[in-house]
């Protein structure tokens, strides 16, 4: 998560070329941990945004053959669905292949806690945070596999494990203050929308919030227009289709909610 002040954004006179620049920008940190799906979920949103679907369609099948698809007979399908999905509202029906077993009631009920933020959008979040890695701290200062900040965990984490301590190194802790954190996010960019403060669907603004903070929304009055904020948005859509499992192979996991170090303080 980046909440820092970032640079005003330059608006592109293509939309086309803006979109470009949003999943390029998007592909730094955790973007090369990115699955080839994912990758493919990003030339999508390009051509998606610069209006020419329809035409790069074949691109992406092509991508997903090459790169396995999921093993689908019908990569042209496959990428007509993933260019679907994406544009969704992230509230399809989550693969538990896709994310670790030991995370998946953790992600199931974050992604119910409101209407807006599903398991899907929670997982997508999860990868595009931290790749899984529990007990990753952050550059900034954020902590765990949702990368909360210091003070968004203590405001909404709980001890939701049950294991008698409230931790951001604990996966389920910090998943579900993702939640909650989120739909509390949702709330207030729902707020800004009927305001006419803000413009943009409520999900892309929540995840903007989420990334850089509900007053550079307020202040963008929509998604900021700078690649990080954007990226962000772009790079967490394009891994919607991946758990739901279109287009993606099933990955192999080891534990997670065990991972914590004792060397990291709660």
């Amino acid at each position: 998560m980046t909440q820092s002040p970032e640079d005003p954004g330059k608006q592109n006179s293509s939309a086309s070329g803006s979109a470009s620049q949003m999943a390029l920008g998007a592909a730094g940190g955790f973007g090369c941990l990115m699955s080839p799906v994912a990758l493919a979920g990003v030339a999508v949103v390009i051509v998606i945004f610069g209006g020419l679907g329809v035409l790069f369609a074949p691109l992406i099948s092509l991508i997903l053959f090459f790169t396995g698809g999921g093993g689908s007979s019908d990569p042209g399908g496959e990428a007509d669905r993933v260019i679907e999905i994406m544009q969704g509202d992230g509230k399809g029906e989550i693969d538990p292949a896709q994310v670790p077993a030991d995370l998946l009631e953790p992600i199931h009920n974050a992604g119910g806690i409101c209407d807006t933020v599903g398991p899907v959008v929670i997982a997508a979040q999860i990868e595009r945070e931290s790749a899984y890695n529990p007990t990753l701290v952050g550059p900034d200062g954020s902590q765990g596999i949702s990368q909360l900040p210091e003070a968004v965990f203590n405001q909404f984490g709980q001890d939701d494990d049950g294991n008698g301590r409230v931790s951001a190194f604990d996966a389920p802790d910090s998943i579900m203050a993702q939640g909650r954190y989120l739909c509390s996010l949702a709330a207030d960019v729902k707020n800004l929308i009927e305001n006419n403060e803000a413009v943009g669907s409520q999900l892309d603004l929540t995840l903007a919030a989420y990334d850089a903070g509900l007053d550079a929304v307020r202040q963008a009055r929509g998604v900021p227009a700078t690649n990080q904020s954007q990226g962000y948005v772009t790079v967490i859509r394009s891994l919607f289709a991946k758990y739901e499992g279109v287009g993606a192979p099933s990955p192999s996991f080891s534990a997670t909610t065990s991972a914590s170090p004792s060397s990291q303080q709660d």
